[in-house]
């Protein structure tokens, strides 16, 4: 089999690249050819991360860059709500004195790209507007309050199935069931000239590898270093940072229905995440969960409608690499799912921030959401190419809501550099080019 351009991953931002590249070429002259733009996936379509997402879309985000990045995606959602499933209901940010300068300078630079939002600040300021939209609002030590008024969520797992018809409608192809298992190079070239594969060799002349999670098997078959050198703040370089690390999102679903949720005038509610540093307690004994800072999302949830879906802030899993086993994946896992801890952690934060939720622990359900992340030493993506023709996606948690980044790598690939994507390149990690980071307690904020 042979393919102009090969895509591996059928998530979130393989079928955003296949659904742009076949666009694109589908309007140059000459057209598309059958095989030109073609999607492998291991397992299927939404399989992985993109399918298990909890479907949020922001652009809450404290780096200029990624703030510049999700809003070029929010639009692209907001392009097809009905194909992909989406809410467009907002999204807010509730936080503590100690991330207030971190949430204005957000709130400031939204402004200056023109993303609609409203910054509340004060205590008791922050305590009126929350119970205009929820009259039980209880949380106590708020300060401020980003409420962006474009984002909101998706089905998650719908919302991909929209893109992979797009891709499919634009010419792409897509063939499930096939895994990659090496990469074939001629002995005078640095590229790459097929993929070995579970049904044979797929010769290309491009390849963009977009696989979430598994991005380290990748990062190996193609020999890439297992360290980096990370030139700091202070000037100094910081030597052999580990390439990846994996963290697991732990969520879940209260079965409270559909409606426990709504708000004062009976809408659908933006997603809220609060982070606090404020004690908290169990609401099933009052025991002292964590007097450290903590955070929590949620939202209805649309998927399964049966109540409330959400999380927390992920935790870091200390294991050597290579004992990290993603497969199998999502609740398939055996050793990667949500426990007791999470679920009293969760549930009693929902009961510290509204009253409604008090009581409600034993409600409290399992859900096919979170699952193993695969990061960067930042945290923050990659999108850059390395031998010659070797496009690399590395996201993970972040990609779902990164609907964007497809088309703008269609345009790297087939028409000029992305000014979005030049501060996710590989070597800003050598020039110290890095992002600035907030006092969230979530690593990608």
């Amino acid at each position: 089999m042979k393919s102009k351009y090969l895509i591996i991953g059928a998530g979130i931002h393989g079928l955003s690249s296949a659904w742009h590249l076949a666009e694109k070429l589908k309007n140059k002259n000459g057209g598309l050819k059958e095989d030109d733009v073609l999607v492998i996936d291991k397992t299927a379509v939404a399989a992985g991360a993109s399918g298990t997402a909890c479907g949020v879309v922001r652009n809450n985000y404290f780096q200029p860059a990624m703030r510049e990045l999700m809003a070029h995606s929010v639009e692209l959602w907001e392009s097809d709500p009905k194909a992909f499933a989406y809410d467009s209901v907002g999204y807010m940010a509730i936080s503590p004195e100690s991330m207030r300068k971190d949430m204005q300078s957000v709130y400031e630079q939204q402004k200056t790209i023109g993303y609609e939002s409203d910054f509340i600040e004060g205590e008791k300021q922050c305590s009126d507007y929350m119970k205009k939209i929820f009259s039980d609002w209880q949380a106590k030590g708020i300060t401020n309050i980003l409420h962006e008024k474009r984002g909101g969520y998706s089905k998650s797992k719908i919302a991909i199935q929209g893109v992979a018809k797009k891709a499919q409608a634009a010419g792409a192809k897509i063939i499930t069931g096939v895994e990659i298992t090496g990469f074939k190079k001629e002995s005078n070239s640095n590229a790459i000239t097929g993929a070995e594969t579970s049904k044979g060799i797929i010769e290309c002349e491009q390849v963009i590898i977009a696989v979430g999670p598994w991005i380290n098997n990748f990062w190996k078959m193609l020999e890439l270093p297992k360290t980096v050198n990370i030139k700091n703040g202070n000037g100094k370089t910081d030597k052999d940072i580990p390439m990846w690390k994996y963290w697991f999102l732990q969520e879940g679903v209260m079965k409270v229905g559909m409606d426990f949720l709504k708000t004062n005038s009976g809408d659908l509610p933006p997603l809220v995440h609060v982070d606090s540093n404020e004690p908290l307690y169990s609401d099933v004994d009052g025991s002292l969960i964590t007097d450290k800072m903590w955070g929590i999302y949620y939202k209805p949830d649309i998927v399964d409608l049966l109540g409330v879906q959400g999380g927390t802030a992920p935790y870091k899993v200390e294991k050597p690499l290579d004992q990290v086993n993603v497969d199998p994946y999502g609740t398939a896992s055996k050793e990667y799912q949500t426990d007791k801890k999470f679920a009293n952690m969760w549930s009693s934060a929902l009961a510290h921030c509204q009253k409604r939720f008090e009581g409600k622990s034993n409600l409290y359900h399992r859900v096919p959401s979170g699952g193993l992340g695969c990061f960067t030493p930042d945290s923050f993506p990659i999108f850059d190419r390395f031998y010659e023709n070797v496009y690399i996606i590395a996201d993970s948690n972040h990609g779902y809501k990164m609907m964007g980044v497809g088309k703008l790598v269609a345009e790297e690939i087939l028409e000029k550099e992305s000014e979005l994507l030049k501060p996710f390149r590989f070597n800003r990690y050598a020039n110290g080019q890095l992002h600035p980071t907030s006092h969230s307690p979530f690593p990608w904020a």
